[in-house]
């Protein structure tokens, strides 16, 4: 009998930096995936619609898009809600769940990576063990992650390695999968959703904090395990 295999696509926001009163939460995404559900067609169609935009191979990074960064500063903003909409929709439709942890660094007493890394890992520990019977239930699980942290990528390898036994660890590129920027969207949607004030970019892309809420997150909260 074939192995029952689980993707798990991390995504992080924030750093282990100096702490920024400003921006104090930090976001770990886990998008989790059965490898059993084809998604094939899905990311064909995604692929072919960005493509022919003028995108060509390329991997959305949602941050950026809204805030007109990087390669999208010269971008209007018809387009770059366009590759947005196609991401999310994306997102809407596939069978996925996900897992997502915040730490705000301000409650550590020590402003320091150690303090940083000790609340989370045990935070994402927690989470993992909350939903441990559904991780359990595959025979084995393979973590994506483009290891652009790598105090965050211990802390998987650690927590990981302690809770579950057939593990395999794979590095990879932004632009590799498109599930990694589903894992990228996620921490972009759940860092607005905890703001009490939208940034002048957000609002021009969602409007208001209502808007951005019925039409945006409560679509892609209903995938949260």
């Amino acid at each position: 009998m074939k192995d029952k295999v689980l993707s798990v696509f991390v995504d992080e926001s924030g750093d282990f930096g100096q702490y920024n009163p400003s921006s104090p939460n930090y976001y770990v995404s886990m998008l989790l995936h059965d490898q059993e559900i084809d998604i094939s067609k899905n990311i064909n169609a995604l692929e072919k619609l960005v493509n022919n935009w003028g995108y060509m191979e390329h991997a959305i990074h949602t941050g950026p898009l809204i805030r007109r960064e990087g390669v999208y500063k010269n971008d209007l903003r018809e387009d770059r809600r366009a590759l947005f909409n196609a991401l999310y929709h994306f997102a809407r439709i596939l069978d996925i769940n996900y897992i997502c942890v915040m730490i705000n660094q301000g409650d550590c007493a020590e402003k320091s990576k150690l303090a940083y890394t000790d609340k989370l890992t045990k935070e994402i520990a927690k989470k993992l063990r909350r939903k441990y019977e559904y991780f359990s239930a595959f025979d084995k699980i393979i973590v994506y992650y483009d290891y652009g942290q790598i105090e965050l990528a211990q802390i998987l390898v650690s927590v990981f390695n302690t809770m579950f036994s057939n593990l395999e660890f794979r590095k990879i590129e932004t632009n590799q999968y498109k599930l990694s920027q589903v894992a990228d969207l996620i921490c972009t949607v759940e860092a607005i959703a905890q703001k009490n004030v939208l940034t002048k970019s957000e609002i021009e892309f969602f409007h208001s904090k209502h808007d951005f809420k019925k039409n945006i997150y409560k679509n892609i909260v209903k995938k949260k395990l």
